[in-house]
């Protein structure tokens, strides 16, 4: 049974804590004894305050257990507890010895703290992004991915991503079988790619209008067929001027680029994953040849499919 640290420290994010938590604890539902057991730590041990204001009791770091996996939360407290000599050397200290150490969100700033992260490629949450890189300028810093390991080095982005995270190494510790179990049970995605997005492009768009909402959605999940705009303008339950008019001034894009932009990212996820070939992708998601797809690419994102799917390999 391997044994796991969660550390916090006052004013930390509940749900960096409780999301990657209750992945492990749930991984074992089912299954004659338990593959995990999660322990609290703190530097004092006692109870500490969340930022929603619950209380969690921790057991002291210097608690003589041994630990397989250390996963450091985020939270409003980070810039004290990146100062606490004693947790940095603690978490030195088990890197040293050959354990696994995590950081989610912005817990990413108390494992730079520590040195461990310089010349490593680490990721934080999208907001803390800039931050980081100011602070610690040799760490490799990148805002566009869900999670990154690097060895026994593993950052992941904001809040929800720490799921993401605890289902990686569930995965490299388990099988790809008892993870998407658990991702099942969760009612989360098996496997979203490590180098996908933080953001997404309906995310990001994020339109007050539900009719534009509407032609958004309806695009997104039919983009394998050719989308006009008077489809889309169906789907929005408005006239052809009507519609034009209104997305235009919700998005300030004109409805084939936003398609485009939809379609570059189905893609992408797909190709992050592994599943399937180049011409099928482009089939796919509405390219439906992968020459067209690659200028797509470029033209969005600067590199083609192919340097993607290599990243992703390696």
């Amino acid at each position: 049974m391997k044994q796991l640290g969660f550390i916090v420290f006052p004013d930390f994010n509940l749900l960096d804590f409780a999301g990657p938590l209750t992945a492990f604890d749930t991984v074992s539902r089912d299954l004659p004894a338990p593959l995990y057991q999660c322990h609290a730590l703190s530097v004092e041990g006692g109870l500490i305050t969340s930022t929603p204001g619950v209380q969690v009791m921790t057991q002291p770091i210097a608690t003589g257990l041994e630990f397989d996996t250390l996963i450091i939360a985020g939270g409003r407290g980070v810039t004290a507890a990146m100062n606490n000599t004693a947790l940095l050397d603690f978490l030195r200290d088990q890197h040293q010895r050959g354990k696994r150490v995590t950081s989610v969100c912005s817990g990413a700033f108390i494992l730079a703290a520590t040195g461990l992260l310089d010349q490593q490629r680490v990721t934080t949450h999208w907001s803390q992004a800039q931050r980081l890189q100011q602070r610690f300028p040799a760490v490799k810093v990148d805002q566009d991915r869900i999670f990154i390991q690097q060895d026994r080095l593993w950052t992941s982005a904001g809040i929800t991503a720490g799921i993401d995270l605890a289902l990686a190494m569930i995965e490299q510790d388990n099988g790809a079988e008892l993870a998407a179990r658990t991702a099942r049970q969760l009612v989360v995605y098996q496997r979203r790619a490590g180098g996908q997005s933080q953001f997404s492009v309906l995310q990001e768009l994020d339109p007050t209008s539900n009719r534009v909402r509407a032609a958004l959605t309806y695009a997104r999940e039919h983009l394998a067929q050719p989308l006009s705009v008077s489809d889309l303008a169906d789907a929005a339950c408005l006239s052809l001027r009507q519609f034009g008019r209104l997305f235009r001034s919700e998005t300030g894009q004109t409805p084939a680029k936003i398609i485009e932009q939809l379609r570059v990212e189905a893609a992408r996820e797909r190709i992050e994953s592994g599943h399937g070939t180049l011409e099928a992708i482009a089939r796919q998601v509405g390219f439906n040849d992968p020459e067209r797809m690659r200028r797509a690419f470029i033209r969005l994102t600067g590199e083609p499919p192919q340097g993607i799917r290599r990243r992703a390999q390696r």
